[in-house]
């Protein structure tokens, strides 16, 4: 990797690290390498450079989409969705009738 991708690809991890304020670094690394076996179904040792950096860069806009209050992931089960658009558990989680 040209020194110029390296210094891209380490400033790109510490942007990750920062938007993640309460996750150590090899919480960080290990999140990266599950992404890349689900990406591209190779662990982080064997995926190819641009390839970590194509998963560091969608983690970055996934992070920085939860910090603005965006997603596109569903609600969790068990949430409903309110008139404000936040999401509140059930009350009546587990009751039936």
């Amino acid at each position: 990797m040209p020194s110029d991708n390296r210094r891209s690809a380490i400033a790109l991890l510490a942007e990750l690290w920062e938007l993640s304020p309460d996750v150590r670094l090899g919480q960080l690394m290990s999140h990266l390498g599950l992404l890349g076996e689900n990406y591209f179904g190779e662990g982080l040792g064997y995926i190819d450079d641009d390839e970590l950096m194509g998963v560091m860069v969608r983690h970055r806009e996934e992070l920085l989409a939860r910090l603005q209050g965006i997603s596109d992931q569903p609600p969790p089960i068990g949430t409903t969705i309110s008139v404000s658009g936040s999401c509140t558990l059930s009350a009546d989680l587990g009751r039936t009738g």
